[in-house]
């Protein structure tokens, strides 16, 4: 009999350390993700010469909360949102939001940061992409340095409008 216990407590225990996964694999052991997670943009713009840097598009996608949102600013300052679970929206940006992110996708080479569709790299990875002027990377890439600020900024304000982006 103490001999049973000891292999359905073994037992117990290599099942849980099964779930644990190593942590040299950085999918070993998780969730699986919702459908669309480990692919933000499923296409990107292709640059036209003189078009400027408008219209791009921003994802957030994943993360602890579950995060699926697009946010595509046009040429007329109208960024159109669309996140899980919601009506798409439309919010006007006023003109120093729209100024920053102008100035901060004209100090970008888009030609040299390529198009990297973004994958998930652990579990709750928070992948936000910029994808303008026939480039996409992860908004951490060193190349979107100047993006950083101006996107965080619209990410907040577009998702919820409020003074610097008004629904229209």
């Amino acid at each position: 009999m103490r001999h049973l216990r000891f292999a359905v407590l073994a037992a117990t225990a290599g099942l849980a350390l099964a779930g644990c996964g190593d942590e040299s694999d950085p999918g070993a052991g998780s969730t699986p993700s919702l459908p669309g997670a480990t692919t933000p943009i499923t296409s990107t713009p292709s640059a036209t010469p003189g078009a400027g840097p408008l219209p791009f598009t921003v994802t957030r996608t994943g993360g602890f909360a579950g995060f699926n949102d697009t946010v595509v600013v046009g040429t007329d300052g109208v960024a159109t949102v669309t996140s899980m679970g919601k009506e798409p929206a439309k919010c006007k940006l006023d003109a120093g939001l729209l100024g920053d992110l102008t100035t901060a996708i004209q100090q970008v080479d888009w030609a040299s940061v390529g198009i990297t569709k973004p994958t998930v790299r652990h579990p709750d990875d928070m992948i936000v992409a910029v994808s303008a002027g026939g480039g996409l990377a992860r908004l951490e890439d060193p190349k979107l340095k100047p993006m950083v600020a101006p996107v965080g900024t619209l990410l907040t304000e577009a998702t919820k409008p409020g003074n610097r982006c008004k629904p229209v």
